[in-house]
């Protein structure tokens, strides 16, 4: 069983041992200070020697396992251990920035539950079992970046099941925990007890600063909590201030106005896009359709129009046997072509005027769409699709 000398400091980062065993580049050793992983943290990385070590875990067995490709060692070798430090230190310190901000949201949603953690060197967030606000956020850091300047002390416990205190007041889930194996209890200061067997600096001021920078949904986990801890934390938040400064200038507004301001640019802008919508519509109902050999054609393009409403019109026309030709300019041209008659070929005619323009389509002979990337040429495509359908139905 290896030695896991982590679970004592997890400063220490260097150290000897012995190799125990080997697999092809996996390596066992008597003792380690490589953190396996756990609890949401990734793994350490570092080397033995001078052979990198990609990856440590543990094998069920009492073992941790690391994974030296192209290695030599053999059974009995003694072996120089070196963790990677920076990125250690890094993955400490977001596994107790991830305690402190999770005790910190509770405080302002009591019956917030986590649903999941991770924590690794390009991303640290925490996934929590629904929606918080972003005023419950503002509070929550408040009261966490004070705890960092409190430089609170960061300590580990051991409790048993029967311990009143356990359920009291350490965040737990038993079910997860074999009976009769010890139970870790991580406390940051009196404010948050939890149970984690992860690894954590020493005090509170070790992390400098704690930022979340993002929510995103997480499907039915709930919400994800991205979040940011030392330097990067900092970096982060200067970049957030200056990108919100530019805003409120762009918006014309205050700092404090700028969520007021966007909403209402927001509506502003879906009442125009409804109306929009309407006066597509309109102009679509309005077109007078030109008799080619029999079959009415109707044609037009209209600035700004949704590719939907384009559909919507053109099946109309379909359904009544004509055929449709509309095209909408925007930052780019849209082309949709619907046909009730067998003469005019959609897919065909569509596709092969949109390749002359450097564009592209697709559909089927009585449904066809696409565009092209050049919005100045929208009337001039319309002009060449209408060409081709006269030569179809003549």
């Amino acid at each position: 069983m290896t030695e896991e000398l982590f679970r004592h400091d997890g400063y220490q980062f260097e150290f000897q041992a012995q190799v125990a065993s080997t697999d092809g580049e996996l390596v066992v050793l008597d003792r380690t200070a490589f953190y396996p992983g756990g609890g949401g943290q990734v793994c350490d990385t570092g080397t033995l020697n001078d052979d990198r070590v990609t990856e440590a875990f543990c094998d069920g067995n009492g073992d941790v396992v690391h994974r030296v490709p192209g290695h030599r060692f053999v059974p009995g070798d003694r072996v120089w251990g070196s963790v990677d430090w920076d990125r250690r230190f890094d993955l400490m310190m977001g596994h107790t920035a991830e305690h402190l901000l999770f005790g910190s949201l509770r405080r302002q949603v009591p019956d917030l539950e986590i649903s999941k953690i991770f924590i690794s060197p390009e991303s640290k967030y925490v996934i929590v079992s629904k929606d918080v606000s972003w005023e419950d956020i503002r509070k929550a850091l408040v009261f966490a970046n004070a705890a960092i300047r409190e430089n609170l002390t960061v300590t580990r416990i051991v409790m048993s099941r029967d311990d009143p205190d356990l359920l009291d007041k350490v965040r737990i889930k038993l079910d997860r925990i074999p009976e009769g194996e010890e139970i870790s209890v991580v406390a940051i200061g009196d404010i948050d007890y939890s149970a984690c067997s992860g690894i954590h600096v020493m005090e509170t001021s070790e992390l400098g600063m704690l930022l979340v920078d993002r929510k995103v949904s997480a499907g039915k986990d709930g919400v994800a909590i991205h979040f940011k801890v030392g330097d990067a934390a900092a970096y982060s938040a200067t970049e957030l201030a200056v990108t919100c400064l530019e805003a409120t200038e762009a918006a014309d507004s205050k700092p404090e106005d700028i969520v007021r301001a966007v909403s209402n640019m927001k509506k502003e802008l879906e009442y125009a896009r409804a109306s929009l919508k309407d006066s597509a519509r309109a102009l679509f109902s309005s077109v007078r359709p030109k008799d080619i050999n029999g079959t009415e054609v109707y044609s037009a393009a209209v600035f700004g129009a949704e590719r939907t409403v384009m559909a919507d019109a053109a099946e109309k026309v379909k359904a009544a046997g004509g055929v449709a030709i509309f095209v909408s300019s925007g930052e780019t041209v849209s082309a949709v072509m619907a046909s009730g008659s067998a003469g005019a070929d959609c897919r065909s005619v569509l596709t092969d005027v949109l390749v002359r323009f450097g564009g592209r389509g697709g559909g089927k002979p009585d449904f066809a769409q696409g565009g092209i990337p050049c919005p100045e040429k929208a009337a001039e495509l319309l002009r060449a699709l209408e060409e081709e359908v006269a030569k179809s139905l003549s």
